[in-house]
């Protein structure tokens, strides 16, 4: 173990719980911000907050830290029951958006300050800053001020004296918010890796989809004050609970319609709408458990949309529409069709470079085909 980390204390991984929430709910007047969330994070976890905006996440993440007091519900820390506990007493590491950085400190007072306030000694004190700085790659800046320094280097030492003190949790909201895409992207990796090497527990809120993709190991989406579905990125992305979920999640095609309940386990069902029927899984329809006649919705990511001449045969076990071809996007790796159904709705595909892709042009009429498999069936609108 490196000295930085022996110094700072690494947390190893385990199933104890590191949060618990448990009905959790806030109240801004007569409108529920935080309406019943519950919620166990096992040590060691990333997890990342997401949704749009007034969903509920910063508001969740204000209430385990204590700067939003809950309308009702308890928040446990390690076991102990934080809820009415104030603020600097929670032993949580905070990171926002402005970096919340004292101006008239150096960089290695401000790391030092929580350890100042715990009374540490002056010698540990100077070993920890030194070792977080090292941490976040940031030698020899201890006596830089933040005017000094780029957005970046600023994120660092707030991450820096976030992590100095080892926090229970480490609570980080936006923080990458305010960086250009390249420095986020960079950052984002490095917050990843860090909290990986401490063992740390972070609880990370963000409305950027692809963020919470890359740095999480779960994943919570907020909707309307409450959690609409938790897991894997892998969970959200390619079996969502909801329309919701699947449409705040990447790019999708949503094709409304009503559901038909197949005959036989064999069978899965299908959608039914003026544009045709589209046949899903046994697994789906499943997961799905809609009522025969429900209003429902497929599914299906541009990836997984294949396009053919519209007089081509469609294979076993695939679904199929026709479609004209609006404009044609050249990306690198992939070319992405923009496409309208005869109902004037849009689509997307995404098709692989080099692997016998066509040539489709704008004006030209086309079939989307897909497997039954690769459409997702949830419940439509109103359900």
């Amino acid at each position: 173990m490196s000295a930085h980390l022996e110094t700072l204390g690494r947390k190893p991984r385990s199933d104890r719980p590191a949060l618990v929430i448990t009905g959790l709910h806030k109240m801004f007047g007569d409108v529920a911000a935080v309406d019943g969330v519950d919620l166990t994070v096992p040590e060691g976890e990333f997890l990342t907050l997401l949704g749009p905006s007034g969903s509920g996440k910063t508001t969740t993440l204000r209430m385990i830290a204590g700067f939003t007091v809950q309308s009702s519900g308890t928040i446990e820390i390690d076991g102990t029951d934080v809820s009415k506990t104030p603020p600097h007493r929670r032993d949580v590491g905070m990171v926002f958006q402005n970096y919340a950085l004292f101006p008239h400190m150096t960089a290695g007072e401000n790391i030092a300050f929580p350890l100042e306030m715990r009374k540490l000694p002056k010698a540990e004190i100077r070993q920890k800053v030194a070792d977080a700085l090292k941490l976040v790659k940031l030698d020899g800046y201890a006596g830089r001020y933040p005017r000094q320094m780029s957005g970046g280097q600023q994120q660092r030492i707030a991450l820096a004296r976030a992590v100095v003190f080892q926090p229970r949790l480490l609570l980080m909201d936006e923080p990458l918010g305010a960086l250009d895409k390249k420095l986020r992207e960079a950052l984002q990796l490095e917050i990843m890796h860090i909290s990986r090497q401490l063992g740390a527990t972070v609880i990370y809120v963000t409305h950027d989809q692809e963020e919470a993709l890359v740095m999480s190991d779960r994943i919570a989406i907020f909707h309307d004050g409450r959690i609409e579905q938790l897991g894997s990125g892998e969970d959200l992305y390619e079996r969502p609970v909801s329309l919701f979920v699947a449409d705040f999640i990447g790019e999708s095609n949503i094709l409304h319609g009503t559901y038909a309940a197949g005959s036989g386990d064999a069978d899965g069902g299908a959608v039914k709408a003026d544009l045709g029927t589209w046949r899903v899984s046994p697994e789906w329809a499943a997961r799905a458990g809609l009522a025969d006649g429900a209003s429902a919705a497929m599914v299906v990511r541009p990836e997984r949309l294949h396009l053919a001449a519209p007089d081509a045969e469609v294979a076993a076990g695939r679904n199929a529409i026709t479609a004209t071809v609006t404009d044609v996007l050249y990306l690198g790796s992939t070319r992405k069709y923009e496409l309208r159904l005869a109902s004037g709705q849009q689509v997307g595909v995404r098709e692989q470079l080099g692997r016998d892709e066509g040539d489709w042009r704008p004006g030209e009429q086309v079939q989307l085909t897909w497997s039954h498999g690769a459409g997702v069936l949830v419940a439509g609108r109103g359900e």
